[in-house]
């Protein structure tokens, strides 16, 4: 009887196991042994000419001097493999992605008002759609698998929050919800819309919240920096009306919208929680003359990383990490 019953606790354990973790398990058994499942590092440009486990290769990639030519370089050959060969590359894939997946899933989670299995699933499984239709010869791979994984789970969670909500008893008043949000749901939001273009969501996305130099999104969309410059500022006057429109339209007795309505350029300043910093020194990123800069930049402050306890529990963060993992996944 003992047996039994501590076996039937066991298997609830495994039923409540979180998929992601699952996920890593997995992806450390791949790698454990006298044969981890490896990349032959000659084939790529920075990587050792030897047979590279991926544990190893994961670390090496999330390393700032790695480039990101080699990192697409790897991720298309891995998602290939995924492709051709099925299970065990679909699960290295996985595996080589869990900083990205964790950090969404942990951001989704913590707003989720269900159980967090439920938007871990949908996470992974918008990743794994993303595998085998991504287009590979575009660059910034992960990022674009990242994003798949995330609107899967931001589209589990809008439904989830769009469900009526039963009244309880105990039921108490709550402050009222900030009339922006975070840059990834803003820009998302204006995509669907239609205040922005994709093109243009993703011009905004990765060279203001990302790392990327206006110059190299140019050089990778095959178009001029002076085009992007107009392009983006264009959309940016259009995000910024939409905002505002948004702050308008709240409950007049709500503090914070009244807050906001008082510095209008707020919003644009504040869409993501926390002090802001500058979007990049880089000489690329400098404005030409003939172009009026956009009075305030949406922030990016550093992302956090992690993986273990993504969403176990709701954490009081109040903000999402990056679209990217650091910069160099």
């Amino acid at each position: 009887m003992a047996g039994r019953r501590h076996a039937h606790h066991s298997n609830r354990r495994q039923v409540q196991q979180l998929p992601l973790d699952t996920a890593r398990q997995c992806f450390t058994w791949l790698v454990t042994g006298p044969d981890p499942l490896s990349v032959d590092g000659r084939k790529f440009s920075g990587l050792p000419n030897r047979l590279v486990p991926l544990n190893e290769l994961r670390s090496r990639m999330l390393r700032c001097r790695c480039s990101r030519r080699t990192r697409d370089a790897v991720w298309a050959h891995l998602v290939r493999r995924s492709r051709e060969e099925g299970a065990t590359w679909t699960l290295a894939c996985t595996g080589m992605a869990l900083p990205a997946l964790a950090s969404t899933s942990r951001w989704l989670a913590a707003r989720y008002p269900g159980d967090a299995f439920d938007v871990h699933a949908e996470v992974l499984s918008g990743f794994l759609s993303a595998l085998s239709d991504i287009d590979l010869n575009r660059p910034r791979v992960l990022v674009r698998l990242r994003w798949a994984a995330y609107r899967a789970g931001h589209a589990a969670l809008a439904e989830a929050l769009d469900a009526p909500t039963p009244v309880a008893s105990g039921f108490h008043s709550a402050p009222p919800r900030p009339p922006w949000g975070h840059p990834d749901l803003v820009l998302a939001t204006a995509v669907r819309q239609s205040v922005l273009t994709r093109t243009e969501a993703d011009l905004i996305g990765a060279t203001r919240l990302e790392e990327s130099s206006i110059t190299g999104w140019a050089v990778a969309n095959r178009t001029t920096t002076d085009a992007a410059y107009k392009a983006r500022q264009r959309a940016e006057r259009r995000l910024i009306a939409f905002i505002r429109d948004q702050t308008r339209d709240t409950d007049s007795n709500d503090p914070v919208a009244a807050s906001v309505l008082a510095e209008p350029d707020r919003p644009a300043r504040q869409l993501r929680a926390g002090s802001s910093r500058s979007v990049s020194n880089s000489p690329d990123d400098a404005v030409p003359s003939t172009t009026q800069k956009v009075r305030d930049p949406l922030s990016n402050p550093r992302p956090r990383t992690g993986l273990l306890g993504c969403g176990g529990s709701s954490p009081a963060a109040s903000s999402m990490p990056s679209p990217e993992v650091p910069r160099c996944a």
